[in-house]
């Protein structure tokens, strides 16, 4: 639905709603001619749509209500007096409008001459023309008292004009053009939505967030059992759920565009007390997110926004003397992205200068000579987060006290967010916020350390490694003291959860790394075990934990137990660690004539290998979440459908018997690197992620395998993906 139709969709709503209830003042004032309250509000009714129907350029029915509008200001300023004729005329007016409405509803506009307004406006100024008596005291308004002889009514809608000597017959309205008696009744506009209190959609969220929670103690408990009806009760259960689940988040969804609506007025308002010239072009209005999110977006953009007019974008003067046009260009962008609302905020301004940020710090005591000498320019950059930095020379009304990023960036990570900043000096700037859809319900990995089971955020996931045998000391590393890990050429930085909670180091045979991500700080968090992925039900943590940033929140696990929630950018903030480009990390391994192979086991203990680089991600997936969809099996995955390929019988093996009940799946991602392709490759399990010299014999070489390579002392067929991918045609 584009903008009009959706503008035009509300009003439908809204003027339906009105008109029953103008039904029922216009009733009320005819038995009550005097009351003043019920001839304001039906005044206002027909003033608001005639001014609405103006602004959509809805011309006869602007005319049809500007006329009864006439009418309703002289009986309103006591010109006239309320009969009951003069109620049945509006009553007509009144149909007819309703009628215009349909006719819009079916057509998009009020052209459609099938509704007759003419002899309802004729009628409302006959009345209007009539000699009468003005209105002598509310007390004395009985309408058999007033002589004053009104035109007959005619109806409203008048395909056949109709004689009736009936003062207020009702009005049928008029049927779309194209329906007919045999069609099945269509269900309007104003029929097919209902407003929701916030309040009980609040409550809602809370009761299923509460079933989601009855719904995981009672897998968990089922687990292992054999009552085969207790399990598919419990399937059922689940399925039911996820269904009840996402319908009501869905009714909390809410466009960006509410808050966008209101930025054309602030950006002109600025831009005139700034003495700018801005463009402002805006895209992506529909896309959704939970409302909750929504309000606590509005005032950080609203900031940003301002921020790129009075830091950004320099005066006319400025930009031409630097060979810009005089017009500055300040760009707003929201997406769906992997799971996640991506906004942009772009200008091509005079983006940010590392050494004007550098020198303000120092000079507010920020940080010292030494320590911004050893600073890159990101992270120098990243100083307009500070609390209190600012670098404006003077302070305004706009800007200049130092409060804004700092709370752009506190609150954009207190709804799960986050915020960074890509600036060029010179060419302008582009803050990129990233924020979860929904705060209520989650997907995360529960992890274990010591006895404790804890939360993380799917959306901070990259990948889990395993490290054991010779690659302890073969790939993990100590620089600085810290430890690091060597991954496929890139060093690491490892964070031990245990040492985070205050435990001693414990040496082990075996390290589990989950691999997390939060802005660009990517690092590995060394826990005790890796337990399944679930859907976890966000609790807020209570004031004891608040000031420790490292927890996000909390939820109650299947067996009733508390898990805390972990907060990855807060971990990254409490270990001190920063952003470290790729290209600095890359060690001499690089060049190494080796590659890092996904290992895995497909038909009854058969082998297979891809490249690292084309597993996008691992996951697990129930059996009951497969569904069918033409020949395809699929599967519903961050937003969208993802298509599976059972790998063992598409590279000519047998699958493994039995059905299991959850899947393993290694999903790959190709075509454009901005708006990717999704696959799900269904294998047995993975075995080891390796990093070896391939060796590739043409042995076993068949459609969607390379051919075949001795990995791990055992012969492994080497997967080409494109061609697998090629010859069942999914994602094309």
């Amino acid at each position: 639905m584009d903008d009009d139709a959706e503008i035009i969709a509300e009003f439908l709503v809204e003027s339906h709603e009105n008109l029953d209830q103008l039904d029922r003042d216009l009733v009320a004032l005819e038995q009550d001619p005097g009351s003043r309250d019920l001839l304001s509000s039906i005044f206002r009714t027909i003033h608001t749509i005639k001014g609405t129907s103006g602004f959509l350029a809805l011309g006869r029915l602007e005319q049809l209500t500007h006329v009864g509008e006439n009418l309703l200001s002289k009986l309103r300023d006591g010109e006239m007096l309320l009969t009951r004729e003069l109620t049945g005329t509006l009553l007509v007016m009144v149909d007819a409008v309703r009628a215009l409405l349909a006719v819009i509803e079916e057509t998009g506009g009020d052209a459609d001459t099938t509704v007759d307004i003419v002899s309802v406006m004729d009628a409302l100024t006959a009345a209007m023309e009539a000699p009468a008596e003005p209105a002598q005291a509310p007390a004395s308004a009985a309408p058999a008292q007033v002589a004053a002889p009104v035109a007959p009514i005619e109806p409203a809608v008048l395909t056949e004009p109709a004689q009736s000597d009936a003062p207020a017959v009702p009005v049928q309205p008029t049927a779309p053009a194209n329906e007919t008696p045999d069609d099945e009744p269509r269900r309007g506009v104003a029929d097919s939505s209902v407003r929701v209190d916030v309040d009980l959609l609040d409550d809602l969220v809370q009761l299923v967030g509460e079933l989601v929670l009855t719904r995981n103690q009672i897998l968990q408990r089922t687990e292992g059992r054999e009552d085969v009806e207790l399990l598919r009760a419990a399937q059922r259960l689940d399925l039911v759920a996820s269904e009840l689940q996402e319908g009501i988040m869905a009714t909390r969804m809410q466009p960006i565009g509410q808050v966008w609506s209101k930025m054309p007025r602030i950006v002109r308002d600025l831009a005139n007390q700034l003495g700018r010239e801005v463009d402002l072009d805006m895209q992506g209005h529909d896309t959704e997110l939970d409302r909750s999110l929504l309000e606590a977006l509005r005032d950080p953009l609203t900031h940003l926004v301002r921020n790129a007019l009075d830091h950004g974008i320099q005066t006319p003067a400025e930009r031409i003397a630097q060979g810009k046009p005089a017009k500055g260009n300040l760009h707003l962008k929201a997406s769906h992205e992997s799971g996640q609302v991506v906004v942009e905020i772009s200008d091509d301004g005079r983006g940010i200068d590392p050494v004007k940020i550098a020198e303000a710090a120092v000079r507010r005591g920020v940080i010292t000579h030494e320590a911004a000498a050893r600073m890159d320019p990101r992270e120098i950059v990243n100083l307009v987060f500070h609390a209190g930095f600012s670098t404006a020379e003077a302070v305004t009304n706009v800007s200049g006290r130092g409060v804004g990023m700092d709370v752009v960036r506190t609150n954009i990570e207190r709804i799960g967010g986050t915020v960074d900043i890509t600036t060029r000096k010179g060419e302008g700037t582009t803050v990129r916020v990233r924020i979860p859809l929904t705060l209520a319900i989650i997907p995360a990995l529960i992890v274990a350390q010591a006895d404790e089971r804890y939360a993380i955020p799917q959306a901070n996931l990259v990948e889990l490694v395993k490290i054991e045998g010779e690659a302890l000391t073969r790939d993990i590393e100590h620089l600085a003291g810290a430890p690091v890990l060597r991954l496929r050429g890139h060093l690491l930085p490892l964070v031990s959860l245990g040492v985070v909670l205050g435990e001693e180091q414990a040496q082990s045979d075996a390290l589990t790394v989950i691999v997390v991500q939060a802005d660009d700080i990517r690092f590995g968090l060394c826990v005790d075990d890796v337990h399944d992925t679930q859907e976890i039900v966000v609790k807020p943590i209570g004031r004891q934990l608040k000031s420790l940033g490292m927890y996000a929140g909390a939820t109650i696990m299947g067996d009733g137990r508390v898990s805390l929630i972990l907060d990855v950018p807060g971990l990254a903030r409490d270990r001190n660690l920063t952003a470290v480009p790729t290209a600095v990390v890359a060690t001499q391994t690089a060049t190494d004539d080796t590659t890092a192979l996904l290992v895995m086991e497909i038909s009854s203990g058969r082998r297979a290998a891809v490249p690292i680089v084309e597993v996008s991600r691992l996951e697990e997936f129930d059996a009951a979440q497969v569904e069918p969809s033409g020949l395809e099996e699929v599967v519903q995955y961050r937003d969208g459908i993802l298509p599976l390929i059972r790998l063992a019988s598409t590279i000519g093996l047998p699958e493994t018997p039995g059905e299991p009940s959850r899947l393993n799946v290694v999903v790959h991602e190709f075509g454009d690197p901005a708006s990717p392709h999704r696959v799900g490759i269904v294998i047995d399990r993975v075995l080891d992620v390796v990093e070896t010299t391939v060796t590739r014999s043409d042995v076993g070489r068949r459609p969607g395998v390379f051919g075949s390579a001795v990995v791990q002392e055992r012969v492994t067929d080497l997967v080409d993906l494109s061609a697998v991918i090629n010859r069942i045609g999914v994602g094309a």
